[in-house]
């Protein structure tokens, strides 16, 4: 059989995404776009049309595309070693692990590769601990969580999801969850019982469109699970690590959980990192094969993210983003009545509620596309903005007068 030339040049974007379409499982929706490159808040398509990137990978990117320290940590840590699984010790994870408590002010850190993975670990750690220290009867812990919650797809985190996007056609679904609607405290307070293992909730809602609870209701979680002897379980993988002003958004009500979850931007942008931040207490609940991962820890994981939370022991993100945040709702304020319903805004990132009249979330992040802006939509009218904490004033004024140019048709 006589071998076919190959095409050696390079296939445009109409023809990747063809491509795709045709080999991908057709799980997402991307917008009609293909990065080749990228730097800073910039990305560039095949053909080499640039966009200012104002989603930042569903805050993946909080340090920008390709930061100089992380590219340098992971290729220092390509040329040393990149996985040894957790059969053998590494030299890089301690280090990492001391890092990460340290910044978040908790004593033990469990590594993951998702973020899926990382709530996954916070379920297993609250169950094992109503069990072992709590007192629960066998299999009757339950775990209290919230309307509108997005804590990953996996069959369990689908099981207590109210999307249903998410959650229609993979059911049986796995018991022991209770909902309540977010940012109720009495809610919240009446589905603890003696059961009860956790109480897991988002400090901001991302995926239901940035939704901020109103003030005292984290203080009033802690305060509620302390007294109840209930675990506090923050989900951060997309509020945490500098993108609302502070390292963590539970910091804005002085609050600190019994365990965290993070992920997305303790990778860099380069590798999946994702951990659980815990109470010496609660994570000592755990003992060899109970749990793990292959790849969870792995000193190429480790070494980028140490160089993440290097980055954010300067303090330096964590402001840009207050600062920078105070721009991004002023400038969405002016567009209220304009063309924006409404938004809600910390640090930066926010969720901007679109007149339906001037077309869907869908619609206006197509049009912001054509303008050279990237962004997404979720929920129907609402679009949500998450720049690199790295962004410049110049282009974040830039990417939002972009949005006052599509609304003005």
């Amino acid at each position: 059989m006589t071998a076919q030339p190959q095409n050696t040049g390079r296939r445009s974007s109409a023809e990747l995404i063809h491509a795709e379409e045709s080999r991908l499982a057709h799980n997402y929706h991307p917008l009609p776009v293909v990065v080749a490159k990228a730097e800073g808040a910039w990305v560039e398509d095949v053909e080499g049309r640039r966009y200012l990137d104002m989603l930042a990978g569903y805050s993946a990117l909080n340090f920008g595309h390709r930061h100089p320290a992380l590219i340098e940590a992971a290729h220092r840590q390509l040329d040393q070693l990149t996985l040894t699984s957790r059969a053998f010790h590494n030299d890089r994870l301690a280090g990492f692990a001391e890092q990460l408590a340290d910044l978040t002010g908790l004593d033990m850190t469990l590594p993951m590769n998702t973020g899926a993975e990382a709530v996954e670990s916070g379920i297993k750690l609250a169950r094992k601990w109503a069990y072992e220290v709590k007192g629960v009867a066998p299999d009757q812990a339950n775990i209290v969580v919230a309307a509108g919650n997005f804590h990953g797809r996996t069959t369990t985190i689908v099981s207590f999801s109210d999307d249903p996007v998410a959650r229609d056609g993979f059911g049986p679904f796995t018991p022991g969850f209770r909902t309540v609607p977010y940012d109720d405290l009495a809610a919240l307070e009446a589905a603890v019982d003696e059961n009860t293992a956790a109480v897991l909730i988002e400090p901001i809602q991302g995926e239901a469109g940035v939704l901020i609870p109103t003030d005292g209701y984290l203080a009033g979680i802690r305060e509620l699970t302390r007294r109840a002897n209930v675990l506090f379980i923050a989900d951060e993988i997309q509020s945490g690590l500098g993108r609302t002003g502070t390292t963590l958004a539970v910091a804005h009500e002085a609050v600190l959980p019994d365990l965290l979850l993070l992920g997305k931007a303790l990778g860099g942008g380069i590798v999946p990192v994702s951990a659980v931040v815990g109470r010496r207490e609660v994570m000592s609940v755990l003992g060899p094969g109970q749990h793990g991962s292959t790849f969870g820890g792995n000193p190429l994981a480790a070494a980028v993210g140490s160089a993440v939370v290097g980055l954010l022991e300067t303090g330096e993100f964590q402001q840009r983003a207050k600062d920078l945040g105070v721009v991004l709702a002023d400038r969405l304020s002016a567009l209220v009545g304009h063309g924006v319903v409404g938004y809600r805004a910390r640090g930066l990132w926010a969720g901007v509620d679109i007149d339906p009249a001037f077309g869907t979330g869908r619609e206006i992040s197509e049009r912001l596309m054509a303008e050279g802006v990237l962004v997404k939509d979720t929920h129907g009218s609402t679009i949500r903005f998450a720049p690199p904490l790295s962004i410049s004033e110049e282009d974040l004024v830039s990417g939002l007068g972009a949005l006052e140019t599509v609304l003005a048709g």
